[in-house]
């Protein structure tokens, strides 16, 4: 297991930020072209509650973000600024005339303290000539694309509204890979009917399929979703911190030694998460996966 400071670390010579942007994007789970929903568990800023303004020029967003950050450190990290990922976050990142894309991932990647820029899409919203401008920023500075698989499991995929086969994962995967960009792959963990070997065999896939990096994220029920109707009405319930952490050390013994974990839980914004209240404690949650796993 690599852990993501210690791979940023040794990658770019020091401690790296991450700043969540807002492009503006939609998704075509909610403009009608797949559904208009969204996915069962999304919610309405599409998994960006922590980016910036999306009324905002992209190098604005990256200085807010810079003072949000700085603003945070102890004194004594004060050497460590100045490296930042930016991380176009919310909704479907691909999704638009590769003109826009273009604007908007070279203001991002030109600002000279971004060393790298990650991108959060669907596998099916990469057409060729958007993996064409992907390859041509990769040769500027690193590009990470952040697919969201969430689940291998067809019956899961059609409770959370996926909206697209397996097999276009693994399509984008090679595609990608085929230009040597790297790719990081989201898991959903404690998906409601999926039981831990459900859960494993999804990470096993996620393992052998040729990317980079995972981020292994618990479930959270957020409010006005329809994730959350499901909840309340009594069909799931959500892990409890000791199964989660104990899960999470059974995925990390199922994934490749050189494999990045960029996240090992995470935290939906308190004032909309409904379950599970105990992971709105991230440092505790990280605490006790940090003495679990070493």
């Amino acid at each position: 297991m690599i852990r993501l400071n210690e791979y940023l670390r040794n990658r770019f010579g020091g401690k790296v930020y991450k700043i969540s942007i807002n492009g503006g994007f939609t998704c075509p789970n909610r403009d009608g072209l797949i559904d208009t929903r969204g996915c069962i568990f999304c919610s309405g800023y599409g998994s960006g509650d922590f980016a910036e303004d999306a009324s905002l020029s992209i190098s604005q967003q990256i200085e807010n973000g810079k003072k949000r950050i700085i603003n945070k450190l102890p004194k004594k990290n004060e050497g460590e600024k100045g490296r930042f990922i930016a991380y176009f976050q919310a909704f479907t990142n691909t999704y638009g005339p590769v003109e826009k894309l273009r604007k908007l991932y070279m203001e991002a990647i030109n600002h000279p303290e971004v060393v790298a820029i990650s991108i959060a899409t669907r596998p099916d919203c990469l057409p060729e000539n958007v993996i064409d401008l992907l390859d041509e920023l990769n040769q500027i500075k690193p590009v990470w694309v952040e697919l969201g698989l969430q689940t291998i499991h067809e019956e899961s995929a059609r409770y959370i509204r996926r909206g697209y086969e397996l097999a276009v994962y693994d399509k984008a995967v090679r595609d990608l890979r085929d230009r040597n960009i790297e790719v990081i792959t989201h898991v959903i963990l404690g998906l409601p009917g999926e039981d831990v070997e459900d859960m494993l065999e999804t990470v096993r896939y996620v393992g052998k399929s040729g990317v980079q990096g995972i981020k292994l994220q618990l479930l959270h029920v957020i409010r006005r979703t329809d994730l959350a109707k499901d909840y309340e009405a009594g069909k799931f319930e959500c892990m409890t911190m000791d199964q989660y952490v104990n899960l999470i050390g059974k995925c990390i013994k199922e994934l490749p030694d050189d494999m990045v974990i960029h996240r090992m839980t995470g935290d939906g914004a308190k004032k909309t998460l409904i379950a599970p209240l105990w992971s709105a404690d991230k440092k505790k949650v990280l605490n006790k996966l940090n003495t679990t796993l070493t």
